[in-house]
């Protein structure tokens, strides 16, 4: 009945627009609470991918296979997203990760109109451009050369979350939770060798991860598929990126990882680039969607 509703549910350009800025308040939750649990970050992704299979597998109920390219990209990258994320946050700052990782609007930019045939305009571009500068104020003061692994897993996470939104918009008139069930399944497989001799963990740990499977992986997939639906690739890529302001809030309040001055302006001018994409003409940005459907 869950799954009935889900797929049935007609939303939209708000609608899908506020699903997407739950998600990434959710999302944001993740740089905290990967630092809270001290396992190997394939292990970590593995455990919490465990949990949002769980979740997904709830929803679904009746998974609808086709293995058309587009869902086995999805899951493939999918899986590359998670990981190189957990790694990237585990092997450097949790604002540096989570900021390689949202230079995937210029991925999904680039290969957007070819993918998806969903035409990139100038707003777009300019929009793009705002938020990478946003990032580069980021960088500034966040960015450590001397942690090149962290630094490579989150420009490949970067890579891996342009891609799937790529993927996932391409099922828009089918359903992308096939994808992101499989991904996490195949995120577990890919970690079970890496759960022998992780430390035990302690009831905060065990809470970290419990959170991070369902509220910071789990139900914002489910909600991210569901939006995805209704607005463009590009759409679905820039207006969470409120994810890289906030995630390093949280471990700044709780495990003060401080940011500088230059963190602050790069935030508030990712802010305003998100909130103005927000608030452009539904009526033109619906147009534009159909027209690429």
């Amino acid at each position: 009945m869950l799954r009935f509703g889900l797929a049935e549910k007609k939303l939209n350009r708000r609608q899908a627009v506020a699903l997407l800025i739950i998600t990434a308040v959710l999302w944001s939750s993740g740089g905290l609470l990967i630092k809270l649990i001290p396992w190997h970050p394939i292990a970590i992704a593995g455990g919490r991918s465990a949990l949002a299979a769980i979740i997904l597998a709830a929803v679904i109920r009746r998974p609808r296979w086709s293995g058309s390219p587009a869902q086995w990209g999805a899951t493939l990258v999918y899986v590359g997203t998670v990981v190189f994320f957990v790694a990237a946050t585990k092997l450097t700052t949790a604002a540096t990760a989570i900021l390689l990782q949202y230079t995937a609007p210029v991925y999904v930019a680039l290969f957007g109109a070819w993918f998806l045939h969903e035409r990139t305009t100038r707003a777009d571009w300019l929009t793009v451009l705002v938020v990478l500068g946003g990032m580069v104020l980021f960088f500034l003061d966040s960015l450590t050369p001397g942690r090149i692994l962290g630094n490579i897993c989150g420009i490949l996470s970067g890579i891996s979350f342009g891609a799937m939104a790529l993927f996932l918009r391409k099922q828009k008139d089918g359903s992308p939770l096939e994808s992101v069930l499989c991904g996490n399944l195949l995120t577990l497989l890919i970690a079970l060798p890496f759960f022998v001799r992780q430390p035990a963990l302690d009831t905060a740990g065990w809470l970290a991860l419990l959170a991070l499977g369902v509220f910071q992986l789990g139900i914002p997939y489910l909600l991210y598929c569901l939006a995805i639906k209704y607005v463009s690739a590009l759409d679905a890529i820039l207006i969470p990126v409120i994810e890289p302001v906030l995630n390093p809030l949280w471990v700044l309040l709780l495990l003060a990882e401080v940011p500088g001055p230059r963190t602050i302006a790069g935030g508030i001018l990712v802010l305003c680039a998100v909130t103005v994409r927000c608030l452009l003409p539904a009526r033109g940005q619906e147009q534009k969607t159909d027209q690429a459907a």
